[in-house]
This record gives structure tokens, sequence and C-alpha cells, in this order.
């Protein structure tokens, strides 16, 4: 009983990594129809503005050091402020743009800031030492539960939680869903599409910043690509969560993170490094019984 109830725990809150990341490209998706891929730089830059550029193995804390609401604090800025200003420089002026060209677009900017990212602080993997204290357990009986586990699965609760009374009680958030269902109804009722989009990738970068500070306590090591596996899987999950719908999209995350780690158990010892695999053949067959994903969005399917 214990073994499962870990296990169990283990999956919440891989899940919840998961699902936060999903939410930053499911929000933005559902605004603007926009896979954005450079939600991994976003991820990657917010761990790497807590460091001192060098090309030393194991960093040095600039931001890191401080207090850790300062430091959280100041890592969501500057993060958001990234997330907004790609909007304003880049995808802004590519708005009337078919969706190919914007796919395009994303990709550019995922690797130019990729690569700037290479250029400040080269392509080194760095150790950080940030939260060193959440890696010792709870202990309940026989149960360990890791401190940072239980940290990540009460941040996803309380931004999920946030989110979703901001989009349904205030009066920007009821823009953004009206958005989502029908962006030229909604221009047409008065809504500012600027003022709309910028807001969704202000949110976008929000989450960005939460999971880049939990993933970095997680593996306590930055490097130039830390942030695509898990807009990959993020992507995945929102594909199978139901595209447009944030709901699916944390639902897709918990899927895919519930799913790994019961793979990661159940498999033979010589399968395991193929758990991936295995994951990914689970999406197929469940798309293949639900082809636009668990929860199907009603404008998703009007568009088409």
């Amino acid at each position: 009983m214990t073994l499962i109830l870990q296990n169990l725990i283990d999956a919440i809150a891989l899940g919840s990594l998961y699902a936060l990341t999903a939410l930053g490209v499911g929000l933005l998706f559902g605004v603007m129809r926009l896979i954005n891929f450079a939600h991994a730089n976003f991820i990657t830059i917010g761990a790497y503005s807590l460091i001192v550029p060098s090309t030393n193995a194991i960093a040095t804390l600039a931001i890191g050091s401080w207090h850790w609401a300062a430091m959280t604090t100041a890592v969501v800025a500057i993060v958001m402020v990234l997330a907004v200003a790609t909007e304003l420089i880049v995808f802004r002026p590519l708005r009337r743009a078919d969706p190919a060209t914007l796919l395009v677009g994303s990709f550019a900017l995922a690797y130019a800031l990729q690569y700037v990212i290479l250029l400040v602080y080269d392509g080194r993997p760095k150790a950080v030492d940030i939260g060193s204290s959440l890696t010792e357990p709870f202990l309940i009986g026989a149960l360990r539960i890791p401190r940072l586990e239980v940290l990540t699965i009460a941040v996803t609760v309380a931004l999920i939680v946030a989110l979703a009374l901001f989009l349904k009680r205030t009066r920007y958030g009821i823009q953004i869903r009206a958005a989502a269902e029908d962006f030229r109804m909604a221009r047409l009722l008065g809504v500012s599409a600027d003022r709309v989009i910028a807001i969704a990738f202000a949110l976008s970068g929000l989450l960005a910043a939460a999971v880049s500070l939990l993933f970095l306590s997680r593996t306590g090591m930055v490097a130039p690509r830390m942030g695509l596996p898990l807009v990959l899987i993020a992507f995945v999950a929102t594909v199978i969560g139901g595209m447009g719908s944030l709901v699916g999209a944390a639902v897709g995350g918990f899927t895919v993170g519930f799913v790994s780690v019961v793979l990661q158990v159940i498999l033979p010892l010589e399968l395991r490094q193929f758990r991936d695999g295995f994951v990914y053949l689970l999406v197929i067959a469940v798309l293949l019984w639900r082809p636009a994903g668990l929860i199907q969005v009603r404008a998703i399917k009007e568009r088409v």
C-alpha cells in the first residue's frame, strides 16, 4: 500500500509539471491558434536568469541567491516581460498571416532565443543549487514524500485555481474566453485584440516561470535546451486533452505524468529505457479512439 501511495504522489507531481507547461501552450493556442515553441525558451531563460554568465560547470548564483520570495518575483517578472516582448516584436506583425507563417515564426523565435542563450552562457550544462532543502522528505509512517513534490502539487493547484478564477470572474478573463470562442465576434463586440493577446502571453510567461523554478529545483541543472522536452510533452498532453481546451490541457498533462510513472514501475528493467516509446503508443491509441482529444472544443470543431 505504501508503494502504491508513493508512486501515486510521484505521478501527481510529475503530472503537475506537465499540466502547468501544457496550460502555457494551450492558453496561446486557444486565443491565437498558435503553437508557441518559444515557450520552451521562456522556461530555459527563467532558469538562466538566476545565474551569472560564465563558462564554469558550477554556476554562480545572482538572483538565485536572493530570498525565495524576491527570487520568484524577479524570475516571474523577467519571463512575463520576455513573453510580452516577443508578442509585440514577432507575433503582432504576423498576426494576420496564415497559420503556417505563424508556426515558422514560432520556430524561428525559438532558435533565435536558443542561440542568444548560447552566446551569453555557452552550451555547457551548469549545476545550480537552489531549493536544496526541498529534497528532504516528509515522513508519514513508511511513506517518504519529498517536499519538492508537495510544493509542485500545491503550486499547480494554486495556479490552476487562480487562472480559473481570473478567466471566469474578471473582465479581461472573460474577454480572453470570448476571444478563444470566436475572436472575430469578440472584436466586433469591442474586445481589444492587442490587449487580450498581450495578457494571454503574460499569463503564459507566468506559467513558464513557475515551471522553470520547479523543474530547476528538481534537476539542479541548467542547459540551453532544458525546456524543449517539457514543451514537447506538453504539446502531446494538449493534443490528448483537446486542442483549445485549458481543462483538456491540464487533464492531458496529468494523464501523461501518471502513465509515465506507472510504466516506469510496471515495465521490466530491460524495457524501462523505452518508456517514452510506450507513452507515445498510448497517445496514438487515444487519438485513434478520440481524434479531437478527450475534451472536444466546440469552437475548434466549427472552424474545422
